[in-house]
């Protein structure tokens, strides 16, 4: 018989632990925040308790044609649910955004599918640990010393180009390291173009790399770009 009090619970529970998580993603302003951290930790759970209640829900069906396995269920949710984590991934430039997002929602997926189940002290730590994870975590990669990657190009005329080794030398007066350089000549524009992955542990060091170079009258155009998030 349906304990509908027992679903009842449990798809409150289910709702509470995506909403907390929902919150967070929210508070941050990311694509997939309250609504959507709900829908999935409720519709998950609520796909488990069909597994649970089976037997009651297919009485009058044949033994033999009822395949009691929760696990495939589980499984079904978490390849449905990644199709939903790549959809809040984004591309800007060559900056990957979203990732973190798509992990909690897959996370939320996980939670709704042991509360369906009834395994209430899991999903509560499993809650308690994705909130220290996006919170806590975070801010300890804030406050870490960490690279900052981007990507550097700068253009000179091709009559007044800067030597590579004072182009390097003059972005290392802003703590900026280069890796991977390259060059292009535009017959075109008539521009000479050096290219390169350029990364420093100071936030800053980027923007007063970019002051700098807007001064630099032989530079006739340049862009950095941030790479990662």
């Amino acid at each position: 018989m349906i304990d509908y009090e027992a679903v009842l619970i449990r798809l409150s529970l289910a709702l509470l632990a995506g909403a907390i998580i929902g919150l967070e993603r929210a508070f941050h302003g990311r694509p997939a925040g309250l609504r959507t951290h709900s829908l999935v930790c409720v519709s998950s759970s609520l796909l488990m308790l069909l597994t649970v209640y089976q037997w009651d829900l297919l009485a009058g069906v044949p033994v033999d044609t009822i395949r009691v396995d929760p696990t495939r269920m589980a499984q079904g949710i978490m390849t449905g649910i990644g199709f939903l984590g790549a959809g809040v991934i984004m591309r800007e430039k060559l900056t990957i955004r979203g990732l973190t997002t798509a992990a909690s929602i897959w996370m939320t997926a996980a939670i709704g599918i042991l509360v369906g189940m009834g395994f209430f002290s899991a999903a509560f730590f499993a809650t308690f640990m994705t909130l220290v994870v996006l919170g806590g975590f975070g801010w300890i990669e804030r406050k870490m010393p960490t690279r900052r990657f981007g990507h550097f190009k700068v253009s000179f005329k091709r009559q007044d180009i800067m030597e590579r080794d004072a182009l390097l030398q003059f972005i290392h007066l802003y703590n900026v390291k280069e890796s991977h350089l390259s060059f292009e000549l535009n017959n075109e524009s008539n521009l000479f173009e050096y290219q390169m992955t350029i990364y420093a542990y100071n936030e800053n060091a980027f923007y007063n790399l970019s002051n700098a170079l807007m001064e630099n009258e032989k530079i006739k155009e340049f862009s950095i770009v941030p790479t990662g998030d």
